[in-house]
Parts: C-alpha cells; structure tokens; sequence
C-alpha cells in the first residue's frame, strides 16, 4: 500500500469515526440556543482567522479555542459542531491565489467534528454529573483534555502516514508547542462562564480583543523560535566548507 492509499485510508477512517460520533453527540445532548450559537459562531469565524504558523511543523493554530470550548460547554453538541466545521473551513480556505486542497479540508473538518463532539460528551457525560466530587470545572477540564487529544492525535497519525515522521515524535512536538495555549483557553473559557452566570453572555463576549493580544503574542513568540531554529550563515558556510 503505498503512501497516497494509506492517506486516503487514514481520512476515510477520520471521516467514518466523526460522523458516528457527532451523531451520536447530537442525539443525546439536543437542546438548542439559537441566539448564543450564533454570537459564538460569529466570534469563532472570526478569530479562526488569527492564526500562527508552528515552528517545525507543516501546519498553523488557530486561537479561536476558548469560543470552541464556549460552544461545546454551553450549547448542545449539534451547535458545537456546526460553530467548530464552520469555523475550521474559514480557517483552512486558502488565501487568494492558493491551491484548494479538498483532502486537507475534509481531514480538518472530520478531525475538528470528531474532537469537539468527543469533548461535548465528555463535558455532558452522566456519570461525572452523578458524582459528589464533581464540578464544572472537572468537566471542563476533562472536556479540554478531550479536545487536545483528539486534534493532536489525529494530526499526528496523518504525519506519520503522508510523511512518514514518527507519530509519537510529531505529537510530542504538537504537543509542547500548544499546551499551554489549551491551558489559557480552559482559563478563559472559565471566566467566560463566571461572567455569563452573573452578568449575561453578551458581556461575557467581550474576551475577543483578549484572543487577539493573546493571537499578537504567539505570533512574536513561534516568529522568534522559528528564526532561532534557521541555521546560521556561519553554520551553512561552515557545513559547504566541509
């Protein structure tokens, strides 16, 4: 089997295992909130927009995650996966001049559905809400630690097929590299939920000029551990001398 097949294989085990979980998400947790679905919607379009390249690695972040996390913890899981593919699409439509990429789309978006519903059973699941130990904030938590594993996961798998990286190296970079912006966002997305319950979601919406400072940030830091990984005019000449 070669490398092109694999691939396929590889996105068309994604896109079986998305749909089978977002129906099911979908069936269990289907209340709606059509006027919160849509400021969130809006907000996450946006903000998929802001993304940042990852040094090392053929592929980019996006800092819309606290308004993906906002969705899957307030809304029902049909919701969550409307607001995470339409927003995943805006973020990977290429930009003017650019070669669609149909393969990558669907990946992206089967890869992003298949997280975000994973992580709204998980936030829904009956069994965390039973417990006397258990908290929102578990939840949440447990719903982050969800999301990340199942965007890096997957990004991971499709590395080691279509480019024959080692999986385990590839996530582990993935890995270090966004962490820490999952933790920020479960932090936001934790805020946003404390201002929402006293003084409504609306104001609570005021957090996307905080994503863009936070997108402004991430953009200076990979820019700096990009060039600091660039080999250095000595080094090449050194290298060509040899």
């Amino acid at each position: 089997m070669n490398t092109t097949r694999q691939t396929k294989t590889f996105i068309g085990a994604m896109t079986l295992a998305a749909i089978s979980v977002a129906g099911y998400a979908a069936y269990t947790n289907h209340a709606l909130h059509t006027g919160f679905a849509l400021a969130v919607l809006a907000l996450a379009a946006a903000t998929s927009r802001m993304k940042v390249k990852l040094p090392g690695i053929n592929g980019n972040m996006s800092v819309n995650l606290p308004f993906l996390l906002t969705a899957i913890v307030n809304l029902s899981a049909a919701e969550a996966v409307v607001i995470t593919c339409v927003s995943t699409a805006v973020q990977c439509w290429p930009k003017k001049n650019a070669k669609f990429n149909p393969q990558q789309m669907l990946f992206n978006l089967s890869m992003m559905t298949f997280a975000s519903s994973s992580a709204s059973l998980m936030f829904h699941a009956g069994w965390l809400n039973r417990n006397e130990w258990s908290s929102t904030t578990l939840a949440l938590v447990l719903a982050t630690a969800t999301l990340f594993l199942g965007q890096t996961a997957p990004v991971a798998g499709i590395v080691a097929v279509s480019e024959g990286k080692s999986a385990g190296s590839t996530w582990w970079t993935l890995a270090h590299l966004s962490f820490p912006y999952y933790v920020v966002g479960a932090g936001i997305t934790s805020m946003v939920q404390a201002m929402s319950s006293h003084l409504g979601w609306g104001l609570a919406l005021a957090v996307f000029p905080v994503m863009y400072g936070i997108h402004r940030s991430y953009r200076m830091y990979f820019s700096q551990m990009a060039e600091s990984l660039r080999p250095q005019p000595a080094a090449r000449a050194a290298g060509a001398g040899a």
